[in-house]
């Protein structure tokens, strides 16, 4: 099955993006899910799915996820409408690599993300999500370009633009290439 232009535009432009390295980061509490940092989540956790639809490309070290799709690694879930995990097999299977696109949710406890693509990268431990991203946590919300959660330190940055100047997904669902959202403030007594 063949990608659209737009998602391996997207796709290459995020790692673009990411090679870059410009951020302009706003910290979201750390992907905080019911007290707990992002910062303790067991990554070494198996990876369990579910599809309609499964593709073994075996000459591409590839499995190819389509329709429905449904990922779960301890308590943190990815859902897309379709994933295509890299691995390597050297007498042991190895993941490397998760891209996901179509409706990419992913949620850990209260805290819910939402965008057009994901990369998880395994090896690295971070989790990219671009396009139109909206982060949210209760009834604070946040939206910007791109959002990346490196699970090992326990820390979420979102900045405005989804890859940089000039990317394919532009600044798709922020306003103006700005990182915007609503926190909410205890009331007085």
């Amino acid at each position: 099955m063949m990608q659209s232009p737009i998602a391996r535009t997207a796709l290459r432009s995020l790692a673009g993006g990411l090679a870059a390295g410009t951020l302009v980061a706003a910290v979201f509490g750390g992907f905080v899910a019911q007290g707990q940092s992002i910062g303790g989540f067991n990554s070494d956790a198996p990876l369990n799915f579910a599809a309609d639809r499964i593709e073994l490309q075996d000459r591409q070290d590839r499995v190819v996820l389509s329709g429905n799709v449904d990922i779960a690694q301890g308590d943190l879930r990815l859902r897309a409408a379709r994933t295509t995990v890299a691995y390597s097999d050297t007498g042991k299977l190895e993941i490397h690599r998760i891209d996901a696109t179509g409706g990419v949710t992913v949620t850990r406890g209260g805290e819910t993300v939402r965008g057009n693509v994901a990369i998880y990268d395994i090896k690295a431990r971070i989790i990219t999500v671009a396009g139109g991203v909206q982060m949210s946590r209760g009834t604070d919300r946040l939206s910007g370009g791109r959002l990346v959660i490196d699970l090992d330190r326990g820390v979420a940055s979102i900045n405005g633009g989804a890859g940089g100047a000039g990317s394919a997904l532009g600044n798709s669902g922020s306003q103006g290439g700005r990182v915007t959202g609503s926190f909410s403030v205890p009331k007085r007594n």
